[in-house]
């Protein structure tokens, strides 16, 4: 093969250049390459008491060179899937495993690290290497670097066999997403869809060269037919495909099943906690996260579901009883509460997503994120529409501050095939030295939003705009640090159960007169939100809160207890353990069909394994740190100041609950979460 651009070097990626069959020789030369380059650095420390310079920085190097091969190729396979290109990617994870392992059980590299603990460099590394020198440490244990040989090379088999059922759940799960759709020739079916959610639906089927309406199972697609279809039986239909996908069950029962895949990541997570000295996986997880126990973590999620609890069982009471006499439903179906609801809140609030979604084109609402963050932190944006992408709809963006680059990011927003679901930002470039010069951060940052038709932009909902919002705060995390230090630098080494605190307290913003004022601008004439819908806006946002938390909490609870409770369950275990969750903690009903776990890819394909319960506890961090921003002014500078150096910019250089302190002055309080979320006390 000629030139490979995976091995050149490149401010950004090459995406138009990058092939399939570039990806696994290129992989297999980093490797041997790194392979190759750490040997000989163990053996100079071997000689030479290691400083940072000759230790540390090269290993830092190695890793960034094929991070920056590996990103693009993992963030195609997410946005870009195809046959060839998925293959390729599947090839190189045992490789990439089998390295990760090699290195994390490396004895003479442990020593080289361990000596640069010890040594004389010690007291001239800064707080962020001295931190990263730790953190080395640690992870050389997580990987069984003590272990006697048999269980080393066990961690290793385990390790490569959990990459690949991860990934095996993520495609079967894509793939049973995409294998499901349903053709209608007309709009009979489609009574009480707004017009918005038909333009989508006709694109989908003239996309695939039909005539009429596509319903798929993308959420741009699902959820408006939850929420607004009419047609009972057709609501029912769509829910079971989309409740059944990867599953034993539903219209495709079978084909995609991922309750083998489960048994399997469960049990080998098991005997990975115990190969390394955990009691379970939950204690393994919580090595590296700010809670200090399982029993901590179980007692947080149960104090906060016994105060929502007793809630959302008056909030479900009282939409089913308006159900019964407003809407002649005399017992509500699982396929039924989303209609139900939407009925309800307009009838409460005389609000609708419909009635907002022409305040949020989307060019409007990426302009109006650009001005909250300009004001918030006063850097700049600028659009480089002569930087590489990889799709026509993929726009790139840099971040200036006092006109100088800082940062930069790719912006995906709109649901296609072959993209995963859900939305998320990723890292492209990490910020760090190189040699004299810093390389820049660079992110990718990925929504699934409904996409525009003809000349009309995409109108989003306003949970939509929370979406991206919540997801350029992870990305602001990442592109505004100052470490220098790769392991350190943006969201790298910060306690995943801290790493949510940026990006849910930017959704704060949609809820704000000031901050829309900013964000929403009516798609004809520009006009601001008018202050009667703001008012019923913000009067309907605590609208079935409780019933809301208490969902998480269901999420919470079962991956923490499964994680914690059983070593090696089947499927018929893992159902069982969801369902007496359920009885504890939910309040609407259940489909006896129903099989979210199939395609929970959180905590199956995602970081979230007995970590999901992050997203409540970083909540509290967030609510509390948005407090101090209420107490201040939205856009206090001073404020927002000490977010950005205390939060935004130190990275994982310092302890989570440190920071926090630093920025709020004292431990956080779980009373800002509940009066924010209109949960009464208890």
């Amino acid at each position: 093969m000629s030139r490979n651009p995976l091995l050149e070097s490149h401010e950004l990626p090459p995406f138009a250049e990058i092939r399939p069959e570039h990806v696994v020789p290129a992989i297999e030369e980093l490797l041997a390459e790194n392979r190759t380059a750490i040997e000989e650095l163990v053996a100079q420390a071997e000689t030479t008491a290691p400083s940072w310079e000759s230790l540390a920085a090269p290993l830092e190097a190695l890793n960034d060179r094929l991070a920056r091969a590996w990103s693009p190729v993992s963030h195609l396979n997410g946005t870009m899937n195809n046959p060839e290109l998925r293959e390729a990617y599947q090839a190189c994870l045992g490789k990439l495993s089998d390295y990760s392992t090699w290195i994390g059980q490396h004895e003479g590299l442990f020593r080289a690290w361990q000596a640069l603990r010890d040594g004389p460099a010690w007291k001239t590394l800064d707080e962020g290497q001295r931190r990263t020198v730790e953190n080395a440490l640690r992870d050389f244990r997580l990987a069984g670097v003590d272990l006697p040989a048999e269980q080393k090379r066990r961690y290793g088999e385990i390790k490569a066999r959990l990459s690949e059922l991860s990934n095996t759940f993520s495609n079967q799960l894509l793939d049973a997403t995409q294998a499901w759709h349903l053709d209608l020739p007309d709009e009979t079916r489609l009574a009480g869809l707004p017009e918005s959610a038909l333009a989508s639906l006709r694109a989908n089927a003239e996309g695939k060269g039909l005539a009429g309406y596509r319903i798929t199972l993308d959420f741009p697609s699902f959820f408006p037919v939850m929420t607004y279809a009419e047609d009972r039986e057709l609501r029912r239909e769509v829910y079971t495909a989309f409740v059944t996908r990867a599953s034993d069950q539903g219209p495709n029962a079978g084909e995609y099943d991922n309750a083998p895949v489960m048994e399997e990541i469960l049990a080998l997570r098991h005997e990975l906690a115990e190969l390394l000295g955990f009691s379970d996986y939950a204690d393994y997880s919580l090595s590296t996260k700010m809670a200090e126990s399982p029993d901590q973590v179980v007692s947080f999620l149960e104090d906060l579901a016994a105060r929502a609890v007793p809630q959302a069982r008056e909030e479900y009471a009282e939409l089913a009883a308006y159900a019964r006499d407003e809407l002649g439903m005399e017992a509500l179906a699982p396929w039924d509460v989303g209609f139900a609801s939407e009925k309800l809140r307009e009838a409460r609030y005389a609000i609708s997503d419909e009635q907002l979604r022409p305040y949020f084109p989307a060019p409007q609402v990426v302009d109006g994120l650009f001005r909250v963050v300009e004001r918030l932190y006063g850097v700049t944006f600028e659009e480089d529409e002569t930087a590489p992408r990889y799709h026509p709809d993929v726009r790139y963006f840099r971040i200036l501050e006092h006109g100088t680059p800082i940062a930069g990011f790719y912006l995906d927003l709109y649901a296609r095939e072959g993209k995963r679901g859900g939305a998320w930002m990723d890292e492209c470039r990490v910020r760090r030295l190189e040699g004299e010069a810093v390389q820049l951060p660079v992110a990718y940052l990925t929504c699934n939003f409904t996409r525009p038709v003809g000349d009309t932009p995409a109108l989003l909902t306003h949970e939509e705009v929370t979406t991206l919002f919540h997801e350029f705060g992870h990305g602001l995390h990442h592109m505004l640090t100052r470490q220098t230090v790769a392991d350190i630098s943006g969201i790298n080494g910060v306690a995943w159960d801290a790493v949510e605190l940026p990006s849910q307290f930017m959704e704060n913003f949609c809820w704000e007169r000031e901050g829309l004022d900013l964000i929403a601008g009516h798609v004809e004439d520009g006009a601001a939100l008018p202050e009667a819908l703001f008012e019923r806006l913000l009067a309907a946002k605590n609208f079935q809160s409780a019933m809301g938390m208490v969902r998480q909490l269901e999420f919470s609870l079962f991956d923490f207890r499964l994680h914690r409770e059983l070593a090696a369950p089947s499927a018929a275990d893992i159902q069982a353990l969801l369902d007496a969750v359920r009885d504890a903690v939910a309040v609407v009903p259940r489909a006896d069909i129903n099989r979210f776990q199939n395609g929970f890819g959180h905590i199956f394909a995602g970081g979230y394994a007995a970590g999901y319960y992050s997203y409540k506890w970083a909540e509290v961090l967030s609510a509390d740190a948005w407090s101090a921003f209420e107490e201040a002014g939205i856009f206090d500078p001073e404020t927002g100041r000490r977010f950005r150096t205390e939060i935004l910019e130190r990275g994982g250089s310092r302890d989570a609950a440190a920071l926090f302190r630093a920025f709020r002055g004292r431990e956080p309080s779980v009373e800002p979460l509940l009066r924010h979320s209109g949960i009464r006390a208890a």
